[in-house]
């Protein structure tokens, strides 16, 4: 068996323990939203009362050889605790089975009856606990995304961020985000409000996040909100969402560093696929980092601690150690290099922008910053 096969096959172990890791966090936070919603819980609560007196049926049925209406009625009584005692069980098997639905009917009648007290009366209660949550959980966020806008551009930017092992936070001032099923699974902190006033910013945790994403549906809402956030936060990285050409330029006067046009990056795309196929396919591949054997594009600053200065694209172990292949470098001066030359030494300020492996990547960044902040 060669080296390669070797690797070949403890990736694909790996991948298939990895798709079944997500699997079962996935299903684990899927029955954590079930039971944390009022209105799942009662319908989970009537379905088991539901199956327990047909359970009952059948077994009395079974049992006794009664009727179903019958049976019915002796399961009714016994999970009600009524026991009028004109139908009582006429053998030990009978008793033993009487016995055991009335313990577990008991509980689920009673979880059905509470539920649904619960769900008329407790309502407001429920609501004013979960923003209570949220408020908690907002106030612990810190180097976090603010994502002002959660129309079909702003969910695909959670979804990516999320993907991407960040923390995020979503402000809207529609109430549709308040009923997301996405955001409660995946327990992702949110505000009704709107994102252009300062004490909605605030309340985010604006001074405290590392991005703002304005995707609000009006450039001038977005040119507001960059307003905003710039006179809140001086150091913030800020994209916006364009939906006009000539809106770009207010967008970056406002303070935004970077302007994105999504129907002027859609029609690129669509223009790609038609004309390069398989550079589309690429840029496809590279988008889903879902896959465990996919590939990401990211970015490796290169400070004063790093081991990297005074490397070379030949000499750093990017490739070798990481898999990881360097595309382009960007200088202090924001000079852009495409395919550098192998001589080409690393300094202080350069920023790599590299491809390979989803974990490689976070990795090498995560180690990366956990020694900066030592060596500092």
């Amino acid at each position: 068996m060669t080296r390669n096969t070797r690797k070949s096959r403890r990736r694909r172990r790996n991948g298939r323990r990895d798709r079944l890791f997500r699997g079962l966090m996935q299903f684990t936070r899927r029955i954590q939203a079930s039971v944390s919603d009022p209105l799942r819980r009662l319908y989970l609560s009537f379905g088991f009362l539901v199956l327990f007196l047909f359970v009952g049926i059948i077994g009395y049925m079974l049992i006794e050889g009664w009727s179903p209406m019958k049976s019915l009625y002796m399961t009714l009584i016994t999970v009600t605790t009524v026991g009028y005692g004109d139908v009582v069980p006429s053998n030990n098997t009978s008793r033993i089975f009487t016995v055991f639905l009335l313990f577990l009917g008991i509980g689920a009648a009673t979880t059905a009856v509470s539920n649904t007290l619960q769900l008329i009366v407790g309502q407001h209660l429920y609501g004013a606990v979960r923003m209570r949550r949220i408020e908690e959980a907002i106030k612990l966020l810190e180097d976090h995304y603010i994502v002002a806008g959660y129309g079909r551009i702003g969910q695909q930017i959670v979804r990516d961020t999320l993907a991407r092992g960040e923390q995020c936070l979503v402000i809207d001032s529609g109430e549709d985000v308040q009923h997301s099923e996405f955001l409660l699974e995946e327990n992702i902190p949110f505000i009704t409000a709107d994102a252009t006033e300062d004490a909605t910013l605030e309340r985010a945790g604006v001074r405290r996040a590392k991005g703002f994403v304005a995707a609000l549906p009006s450039d001038a809402d977005n040119v507001l909100a960059i307003l905003t956030a710039r006179g809140l936060s001086e150091s913030i990285f800020i994209v916006a969402r364009s939906s006009r050409v000539s809106a770009e330029s207010k967008l970056r006067r406002a303070g935004a560093n970077h302007v994105i046009s999504p129907y002027q990056v859609g029609g690129h795309r669509m223009a790609i696929a038609l004309l390069r196929p398989a550079v589309h396919d690429f840029m496809n591949h590279l988008s889903d980092v879902s896959d465990a054997e996919s590939y990401d594009i990211g970015q490796i600053d290169v400070k004063e601690a790093s081991y990297l200065v005074g490397q070379t694209m030949a000499t750093c172990d990017l490739r070798r150690v990481r898999g990881l292949t360097i595309l382009a470098i960007v200088d202090a001066d924001h000079q852009l290099t495409i395919n550098p030359k192998l001589d080409r030494k690393f300094t202080p300020g350069d920023r790599l922008v590299v491809i390979g492996p989803p974990k490689s990547i976070y990795n090498l960044e995560e180690i990366y910053e956990t020694s900066a902040d030592d060596t500092e």
